[in-house]
Order: structure tokens, then C-alpha cells, then sequence
């Protein structure tokens, strides 16, 4: 799926937050937890974070969810402080506007109600996998080129997305992607593997299955194209197909069906899920 699909974790994709608010509140998550004594990763890694989630959640660029304030609050021991916040910060969500593109809007709502998410990928890492840094590199490399405002709106917007991941119930997020994807370093050698250790932590979550299409197959069900495989809550699985800044939503029963069977040849051609990551690790360990 190409870099403009998608928009990860804190802040609605359909609305602006209010800024004020959000900067006010990472900011007494900061002071709480310097105070505390721990670093940003460190107490993501205590709650079940990311540190880039934590960075940018003090910085107010991602929306702090409940179940965050509700856990730092008891960690840091703000004695309420940051549980006080939870009904401003989702009121202030409930006023957000949109901000995908038109093309994509469709995608993303139903991406909001998905128990199940399927994502092969020949292109670049599923947006829902990317750190901020590689985010914000890919639209900086646009072309043509977009101002700084339209960039840290996407970037805003595509973060957003994530959150669904540690959201309970937690949906259930395959990825298949292409090895040579995983050798371009992108955004520069740091940012790189800062990727790449993010797809680390994410594939050991409970909810989220990562392979590695390597590059030596000499059979492979995929070579049609990025797409993904749905299932909304309570609806029928569909597809979803792009190129450049145009979409496809594919609700056709039999061309759902074609795109799972080659999903699931897709999965069988590729390395298994700890083949994967021990090849990741490696990468890791080579830069």
C-alpha cells in the first residue's frame, strides 16, 4: 500500500483537535513522569506504548486516550490530575473535523470499525506500522512538494490510525511485507531503524501477525499489487486497492473472495512469523 494510504495512534483522523488542550496535557504527562523518575520509554514500555507514542503524546501531537491517562495517572501517581482530563480531551474529539483526504474517508471510517485487517504490502511499511519520523520523512519527500502545515496535519492524521491497535477489543492485523522494503532506508539511517525496532514491539503483540515476503521466491501470488482486506464490525470483509491519490473500495463477493485466496498463498510463499522477525533483527543489528 503506498505511503499516502494512511493516516497512527492519538488523534481522530476526522478532526483538529484543539491544540491548546492537547499541548497542556502532554505536558503534565512530562512533568509527572520526570518527576517520577522515568524516561519517555520507559514508561511506554511500562503501559504498553510505544516511546514514540509517549514523545509525541507530551509534545501534543497525538490525543491521549482514555485508558493512557487512566494508567499514567496511577503509575505517576497524579492523584486524579491526569483522570480529570479524559472528559475535555473526548469532548474535544467529538468537535474535530476531518482531515483525509476525500478519497480516503471511506476507507478510513470502516478501518475505525475493523475486527480484522489484512495488509499485503509491496510498496512501503503499512501506515499503521509507521513511527512518526518515517511519517513525517515520506511527505517531506513528496513531490510536488506540500507546505510544513499540510505536512504535520498528515502526519497528525496518519497517526491517528494506530490507535485502533491496543484499542480493546483488539482487531486482529496481519501484514505481509516485501523484504527489499525493508532494506530501503528511508528518511536516513536512524529513522530507519527506529522502523524497524517499532515493527519489533508491534509484532509481539498479541493481536498482530508480521511476515516477510523474501526476496529469492521464485513463486509469488502478489505481484499484482498492495491491497487490503477488511472486516468492519458486523459486515461482510471487503478490499481496498490505490495508486497514487486515487482509491478503490471492492465490496464485489467474488472479488473479495479472489483477493483472500491470494492473500492466503500470499502468507503460505512468505517467511513464518519468526523467520520474520529473526531477519529483522538482523537488519536491526547491521545498522
Amino acid at each position: 500500500m503506498s505511503e499516502v494510504a494512511v493516516e497512527a495512534q492519538g488523534a481522530y483522523d476526522e478532526g483538529e483537535l484543539s491544540g491548546d488542550l492537547m499541548r497542556a496535557v502532554g505536558k503534565q504527562v512530562k512533568l509527572l513522569r520526570e518527576r517520577a523518575g522515568f524516561t519517555q520509554r520507559e514508561l511506554g514500555d511500562r503501559l504498553g506504548y510505544s516511546e514514540d507514542l509517549v514523545s509525541s503524546l507530551e509534545r501534543g501531537r497525538r490525543t491521549p486516550q482514555r485508558e493512557f491517562l487512566e494508567a499514567a495517572d496511577e503509575l505517576l501517581g497524579a492523584g486524579g490530575l491526569l483522570r480529570a482530563t479524559i472528559e475535555d480531551v473526548e469532548r474535544a474529539k467529538a468537535k474535530a473535523r476531518v482531515r483525509h483526504p476525500a478519497w480516503f474517508r471511506d476507507y478510513a471510517r470502516l478501518e475505525r470499525e475493523a475486527v480484522e485487517i489484512n495488509d499485503y504490502n509491496c510498496h512501503d511499511i503499512p501506515g499503521l506500522f509507521q513511527t512518526e519520523r518515517r511519517i513525517r520523512a515520506l511527505y517531506e519527500m513528496r513531490k510536488p512538494l506540500l507546505d510544513e502545515e499540510t505536512i504535520e496535519q498528515r502526519v497528525v492524521s496518519r497517526l491517528a490510525r494506530q490507535e485502533i491497535l491496543p484499542r480493546w477489543p483488539l482487531p486482529m492485523v496481519t501484514s505481509v511485507i516485501e523484504e527489499r522494503v525493508l532494506t530501503r532506508p528511508l528518511g536516513g539511517r536512524e529513522v530507519h531503524k527506529e522502523q524497524l525496532e517499532q515493527l519489533l514491539r508491534l509484532a509481539r503483540l498479541r493481536n498482530v501477525e508480521l511476515q516477510v515476503m523474501p526476496n529469492d521466491r521464485t513463486q509469488h501470488a502478489g505481484m499484482g499489487g498492495s491491497f487490503i482486506l477488511l472486516t468492519p464490525k458486523g459486515k461482510s470483509q471487503l478490499g481496498y486497492t490505490e495508486a497514487q491519490s486515487s482509491s478503490r473500495l471492492i465490496t464485489d463477493a467474488e472479488e473479495v473472495r479472489i483477493l483472500a485466496a491470494q492473500y492466503g498463498s500470499i502468507r503460505a510463499q512468505a517467511l513464518t512469523m519468526q523467520e520474520s522477525l529473526a531477519l529483522i533483527e538482523k537488519m536491526v543489528a547491521e545498522l
